[in-house]
């Protein structure tokens, strides 16, 4: 029945469904997973790095893991090019707002101008849906912390703890049995790799599968983004016991 109705992304089937749109999400089912947590102090985003190849050379920068403005990150599932379009343009806005009002956009306003260019690319002829979810992270001075969750559609929402890529359905049900509102940060980290672990594909967590990225307030009152280095990393697979020591040796 679909087969006459997911030519374009501008047909409604009887059912009232848009097929490209739905296809794109499936095509984020089988990226990298990504889980973001909010927590009291902070917010937390881990992403799995998928390996394809042994050959391949260990990327020194960030694969999933992206910095918008001084007061918002975001983490990526899904097809990275069409990823890379949208964090320039969201960087772009991020400045021009800066630019005209001197103070940092409002993290909603920055998530819903984002939210509404990727809604624009499922609304017109000609165009596909950019293939790609996003988990954005911020503070700003009116609501705190805050995470939001944006699919290929435009739909955005917030949320206390949330995942998107693969095993997104198991991640999820997960963080919703075991995520407390009072959550500190290190608490959080520690529930983001339980459950990364649980749900990845690959037998055992090391450092060089994985990222983690914090946006948290500094002493002095200023948002900070840190991006976790390696040997971090791996020292927090092993106090968590989410790996083994010598899994780490081999």
């Amino acid at each position: 029945m679909s087969r006459r109705y997911d030519s374009r992304t501008t047909i409604f089937s009887p059912e009232g469904r848009l097929y490209q749109v739905e296809y794109a999400m499936e095509a984020i089912g089988n990226a990298g997973s990504a889980i973001g947590i909010l927590s009291k102090d902070g917010v937390v985003l881990v992403g799995e790095k998928k390996v394809t190849s042994k050959l391949l050379q260990t990327s020194t920068s960030t694969e999933k893991m992206y910095k918008i403005d001084d007061h918002v990150a975001c983490a990526v599932a899904g097809i990275m090019s069409d990823a890379n379009i949208l964090i320039n343009t969201a960087r772009v806005q991020a400045q021009r707002y800066t630019f005209s009002y001197q103070e940092a956009m409002p993290v909603e306003q920055l998530v819903q101008s984002l939210c509404d260019t990727k809604q624009g690319y499922t609304q017109f002829g000609g165009l596909r849906p950019f293939g790609v979810s996003f988990l954005f992270a911020g503070w700003d001075k009116n609501f705190g912390f805050q995470l939001y969750m944006s699919d290929p559609s435009g739909n955005y929402g917030g949320w206390k703890a949330a995942a998107i890529g693969a095993n997104n359905q198991a991640a999820q049900s997960m963080l919703k049995q075991d995520y407390k509102d009072d959550i500190t940060r290190e608490e959080a980290v520690q529930l983001a790799l339980k459950v990364l672990s649980k749900t990845m594909d690959s037998t055992s967590l090391t450092s060089d599968k994985l990222e983690l990225a914090e946006v948290f307030l500094s002493p002095s009152g200023n948002v900070k983004y840190q991006v976790c280095s390696s040997e971090s990393l791996t020292k927090l697979l092993v106090k968590f016991g989410v790996t083994q020591p010598a899994a780490e040796a081999t």
